[in-house]
């Protein structure tokens, strides 16, 4: 029973056909998925909770993109707030910097990803981190505001110095199609180096397809082909990495779900400007 802990069933490429997506992932064994609440940025940002609404298995995650920082506004901090009360959130993300496109200003992602970051502590969810080309500048921001609820390092890619960087910080390692990809041997030494309790499988769908399907729309089914992967780099079954990864989802997720900031009522997200 696998746990996809990071994909985007709001892309337009599953608008024809998510019914289906949802049915391969049961078939293949993904009961749980986690769907990414940033979208196309505000003030449309409760796009993962409308998804999650639609299927008992999905549940969402709130938050503003990096390369969206440039159009968050005051009322979009208030909208995330008020999202938090929905039952389905159990995650805030995924946020961090993004300096490979730059598509919003690095110093507005550095302000926008603070500003969530003590949020997400306020509310007591946990943070799904997004980085790319910006390592140091993001364990810089979020050493600036400890975990508190803990964290998950989305699509980690890094190498085993910055995996035990990220592990000293609190944070779960999750870990993509990538892994299945030739070039991706510094990527596998550091899934080697994780500890069972800290470990998260994800597909990024509809991105980021493992072998062999690269090339294709990602999506939850595939997840089994990651899983195979990840299980021959740690000398075990895809059966115990979907058991395990699956429990570590719960504990961090789930018990987000029941803190205090969703005990209230959600009255729904303005679409305001």
């Amino acid at each position: 029973m696998f746990t996809d802990s990071h994909c985007h069933l709001d892309d337009k490429r599953f608008a024809d056909d998510l019914d289906t997506v949802i049915e391969r992932a049961l078939a293949a064994g993904v009961t749980r998925i986690l769907t990414i609440g940033t979208g196309d940025g505000p003030p449309g940002i409760d796009c993962a909770v409308r998804v999650a609404e639609r299927y008992p298995q999905v549940l969402a995650s709130i938050g503003v993109h990096p390369h969206d920082a440039a159009k968050a506004t005051p009322q979009t901090f208030d909208d995330l707030r008020a999202l938090a009360a929905h039952q389905k959130v159990v995650a805030f993300g995924e946020i961090g910097l993004d300096y490979h496109y730059d598509f919003s200003p690095r110093e507005a992602q550095r302000e926008v990803f603070s500003t969530q970051l003590k949020l997400a502590r306020e509310l007591k969810l946990p943070i799904i981190i997004h980085t790319r080309e910006a390592w140091d500048d993001t364990m810089a921001v979020v050493r600036e505001t400890p975990l508190t609820a803990g964290g998950i390092m989305h699509c980690f890619s890094g190498d085993s110095v910055q995996a035990e960087e990220a592990l000293a910080l609190g944070f779960h390692l999750s870990f993509g199609g990538v892994i299945t990809f030739k070039t991706a041997e510094a990527m596998r030494e550091a899934a080697r180096i994780v500890p069972d309790e800290r470990l998260l499988i994800e597909t990024d769908a509809p991105y980021l397809a493992p072998i062999p399907h690269r090339g294709k729309r990602n999506e939850p089914a595939f997840m089994t082909e990651t899983a195979r992967r990840l299980a021959e780099v740690r000398g075990t079954t895809p059966e115990h990495i979907a058991e395990l990864t699956a429990a570590n989802f719960d504990r961090l997720c789930l018990q987000a779900r029941f803190a205090p900031p969703n005990a209230r009522g959600y009255t729904g997200v303005s679409h305001g400007n």
